[in-house]
């Protein structure tokens, strides 16, 4: 991985303690020459020559060798001219000197892996890596960690550092791709280790079924959902898998029988939110609107937090001329998942009914502007050959 160019030149002065500020506050025994390289050094920074500032910071320490900020600075400009041989002991020189400089102790680590030295790398960036304040430097550090981890076959570790960069940084493209990669391998490794520790078991039956529903062969995946049940009917989430399924086939069997496979799931555990959710779609479907509003509030009850929920509820009680216990419901949907096109549909037919035209337009519009974005999503999936996860409440229907 090479380090990225904002890491580059012009961070360099403020990256590492504002070095040419000042001189050194250590014991120079030529303090007027030190100043006088030190200047010349930062002209040369200013006019983008770091091949012409190195020799000065060379001559800095030749004169005192315990100056942190030239060792530090002279490390850095070696390493960002990629001669990490040459940028290591400087880079270490400074942090002996002055052990808290953290970004230089990531860069250490850097040019350490660089130069075959993995054991140091890993120490260095393991200890700096969470001190680390600005995003630039602790993404690069992260990635660097990871890779170290991945490549020793740590995938816990790696995923941990993936971890920690996406909770700071859950938008960054790099950290993104990274996270799909080692979450990716983590799975792979452990549907090779399942495969190996129990090949007949019900578990793996129910892994066989996930890698085929998402690869689209949803017949095979029934298959396998149905082997597993045979093996352990009581298996937590299984009836709930089966029936998602079953619910989306185009079988009108299947989809008969997908009501007895949620209350399965309720039967097995009877906190299954998600079932008594998809029990209220099916209620709602065969205009049984009762029957739908007491799966839906359970559902509610049991998990407020759940956006779809919400929206199934408050779709029950705008049927029940409701609106206003229906309100309250679409604006905590809204807030949970502001990008579910279902929720803003809805609250602008809410606010039509109203009379509120403004509001109701604006709701309409994010709801285009949510629906257009999850098309897109679906044709980057079609062309992955890969079939997306199935969104709840979605509206195909406008009469729904």
């Amino acid at each position: 991985m090479k380090t990225k160019e904002g890491l580059g030149l012009l961070g360099i002065v403020f990256f590492f303690l504002g070095a040419l500020q000042c001189v050194s506050q250590s014991t120079a025994s030529r303090p007027q020459e030190i100043a006088s390289h030190a200047h010349q050094a930062q002209e040369f920074l200013k006019e983008r020559r770091p091949d012409l500032a190195i020799p000065e910071f060379r001559a800095i320490v030749a004169l005192d060798p315990n100056n942190v900020d030239a060792r530090g600075n002279l490390g850095v400009l070696l390493f960002f001219q990629g001669d990490y041989p040459a940028a290591i002991p400087h880079l270490r020189a400074a942090l002996k000197l002055r052990p808290t400089l953290w970004r230089m102790q990531a860069l250490l680590g850097m040019a350490e892996r660089r130069t075959g030295s993995s054991k140091s790398a890993l120490a260095d960036l393991e200890k700096a890596f969470p001190k680390l304040q600005e995003d630039k430097i602790q993404i690069e550090a992260g990635m660097e960690l990871i890779e170290i981890h991945a490549g020793a076959g740590d995938l816990d570790k790696a995923a941990a550092t993936v971890s920690a960069l996406r909770s700071r940084y859950p938008t960054n493209v790099e950290v993104l791709y990274t996270s799909y990669r080692i979450y990716s391998d983590l799975a792979g490794e452990a549907m090779l280790s399942l495969s190996l520790v129990a090949p007949t078991s019900a578990r793996m039956h129910q892994v066989m079924a996930h890698e085929l529903e998402k690869h689209g062969d949803e017949q095979a995946a029934i298959r396998n959902y149905r082997e597993a049940l045979k093996l352990d009917p009581q298996l937590p989430g299984l009836h709930f898998e089966l029936a998602e399924m079953l619910n989306a086939s185009s079988l009108a069997s299947e989809q008969r029988e997908a009501e007895t496979e949620y209350k399965a799931a309720l039967a097995v555990n009877q906190f299954d939110e998600r079932a008594e959710f998809r029990l209220g779609d099916i209620s709602s479907r065969r205009g049984d609107v009762q029957e739908a509003y007491a799966h839906y509030s359970r559902a509610v009850q049991l998990q407020p937090n759940d956006a779809e929920a919400n929206i199934g509820l408050a779709k029950v009680l705008m049927l029940m001329n409701q609106p206003d216990k229906a309100e309250p419901l679409l604006q905590r949907a809204v807030q949970l998942d502001p990008t579910s096109a279902a929720a803003h549909f809805r609250l602008s037919t809410l606010y039509r009914q109203a009379g509120r035209t403004a509001d109701a337009t604006r709701e309409l519009e994010e709801y285009q502007k949510y629906k257009e974005l999850k098309e897109k999503l679906r044709d980057i999936y079609h062309d992955m050959r890969v079939v997306p996860a199935k969104q709840e409440g979605e509206v195909t229907d406008v009469r729904q």
